[in-house]
């Protein structure tokens, strides 16, 4: 090759190299994001998710929301394969990840300091492992807030009032008719958008929900002028954050983790104003040995479950641990018999 031909050759690099850098670099494809809100674009959890896409972009990760008010056609999506992650309530996670969907069990979670503690630890690179399970992993969760029960009379404000009366429950989770089943309710098996109807349409007598759906699905026309809310926190709900492994880098997962528990509060103080919200006049106060009685049964049952293969035993007992270290005055607190020989006690 002459010089003249070398020169010109030069000067062609030189002009397609100028060209391509005035031309929009690539971007990696967005990731689908499916976010579960019963109220939609409008509800306080889509607003969130749209908070945790600026900070995905931080990490390199470009995040397109989706959001599904039916958490059925949700997970639809999800195991489908159309949404690379999807927020989703504990219980419906458990299906992908048993050990944290069974934070979302009853009597095992006492109050708001206690899910505080565990929001804590399930973002701890300690506790990573356990974060995935087959071919998911949960990269995230926050605190939806207590489920109470919704009733349509007042008389049902205890486990023996509660016999025979028809409650509505999840059809694709398996252990709630046998919960149902053991405290001698009638279990209606439906969606979780089904809950409002087949309660306000007397269908079902109460409903066990987080306090972040009763204006969602006007409950209150159900509760009407004889029901009311039992104040007993049957449970606790969270939302919980499932990825597709494969489908993002390999340190998104904490990443992801860490920055859901710097919304924890936010999503506490969210569960905290829908409770200071309802009506003092609709709240029906447990007595204490009601809750008790109502913790040992459903621990008991708890414990059979496990055997069941329904619940994780490692998150149950990681879960027992923070409450004695709250109330150790619990009975199920009290050392067991060989505990206090080594402790040296007779």
């Amino acid at each position: 090759m002459n010089k003249n031909n070398k020169t010109r050759h030069a000067l062609a690099g030189l002009l397609l190299g100028g060209l391509c850098s005035l031309l929009p670099v690539q971007q990696a494809q967005a990731q689908t994001f499916c976010v579960f809100d019963p109220l939609g674009q409008g509800g306080d959890y889509y607003s969130m998710f749209q908070d945790y896409q600026l900070a995905a972009k931080r990490w390199g990760v470009q995040i397109d929301l989706k959001v599904y008010p039916d958490d059925q056609k949700l997970d639809d999506a999800f195991k489908s394969g159309e949404c690379d992650m999807a927020s989703m309530i504990g219980i419906r996670a458990r299906t992908y990840n048993q050990f944290t969907g069974s934070i979302d069990s009853p009597s095992t979670v006492e109050n708001y300091v206690e899910l505080r503690e565990v929001m804590n630890l399930m973002a701890s690179p300690k506790l990573s492992k356990y974060m995935v399970s087959g071919d998911y992993e949960v990269v995230g969760m926050v605190p939806v807030g207590a489920a109470y029960a919704v009733v349509n009379d007042r008389y049902i404000n205890s486990l023996e009032h509660g016999a025979g009366k028809r409650i509505a429950m999840m059809k694709w989770d398996k252990s709630q008719p046998i919960m149902a089943e053991y405290f001698k309710s009638v279990p209606v098996m439906v969606d979780i958008t089904q809950f409002g109807d087949y309660f306000n349409h007397n269908k079902v007598d109460f409903v066990v929900v987080p306090l972040a759906v009763y204006k969602a699905l006007e409950l209150s026309k159900g509760v009407g002028s004889k029901g009311g809310i039992v104040r007993r926190p049957m449970l606790q709900f969270t939302m919980q954050l499932v990825a597709h492994n494969g489908k993002f880098p390999a340190d998104f997962g904490q990443k992801s983790r860490e920055y859901m528990l710097t919304q924890t509060d936010h999503a506490l103080s969210l569960a905290r104003n829908m409770e200071a919200s309802i009506d003092n006049r609709l709240w029906i106060y447990a007595v204490r040995s009601e809750v008790t009685e109502w913790n040992n049964s459903m621990r008991g049952l708890l414990n059979k479950l496990v055997q069941m293969g329904f619940y994780d035993k490692r998150m149950l007992t990681l879960l027992k641990r923070i409450r004695c270290s709250n109330d150790k005055e619990e009975p199920e607190c009290a050392p067991t018999v060989e505990q206090a020989r080594e402790a040296g006690h007779p």
